[in-house]
């Protein structure tokens, strides 16, 4: 390999580099990005929920994710307890098949916007970490707290206890 093709490599791994690093996982601070332009449609056919200046909760899930089934009914007393107040809940399913997502929405049946982020695009701007992955949001967008996982009692008693925070703030 001649000198000049190895220095054009090596400027196209610095150059693949820069492009990964901007896509950085989102951080409690960030805003979070709208659902309408990165593809993301309810499952129900209805629209997508209206986020701006509400508290939301962003769920991601998976159909084929044990715990983001477990993490379901707690999602759906959360939202029966804290949607009068406010909150809009919505679960965005990051499945590649429709069709799965539908499968899981309609079993489970939850009371909140489950959405399908059908070309991926939603979960790949955030970097979702792991699933289930929730977002609590502020009502100026920003995001305040990032919940990797579902464990149970002590995911839903933190949820309520930063959604009690968050309600509370004016904008």
């Amino acid at each position: 390999m001649s000198l000049r093709n190895l220095l054009h490599c090596a400027a196209a791994l610095v150059a693949l580099s820069c492009a990964t690093i901007s896509h950085a996982q989102l951080k409690v601070g960030d805003t979070f990005p709208a659902f309408t332009p990165n593809g993301v449609v309810s499952l129900s056919g209805a629209p997508a929920p209206a986020t701006a200046g509400q508290v939301v909760l962003v769920d991601f899930w998976a159909s084929w994710c044990a715990p983001c089934k477990a993490s379901f009914p707690a999602l759906a007393k959360i939202h029966t307890d804290f949607a009068p107040r406010g909150l809009v809940l919505a679960a965005v399913s990051i499945d590649e098949k429709p069709a799965a997502a539908v499968t899981f929405a309609k079993k489970l049946a939850p009371p909140f916007a489950t959405l399908h982020d059908r070309e991926q695009k939603l979960v790949k701007q955030v970097v979702v970490p792991t699933m289930p992955t929730s977002y609590l949001v502020d009502r100026s967008g920003k995001i305040r707290f990032i919940h990797e996982g579902f464990h149970g009692d002590a995911t839903d008693k933190l949820l309520r206890t930063q959604l009690e925070t968050l309600l509370a703030e004016k904008l």
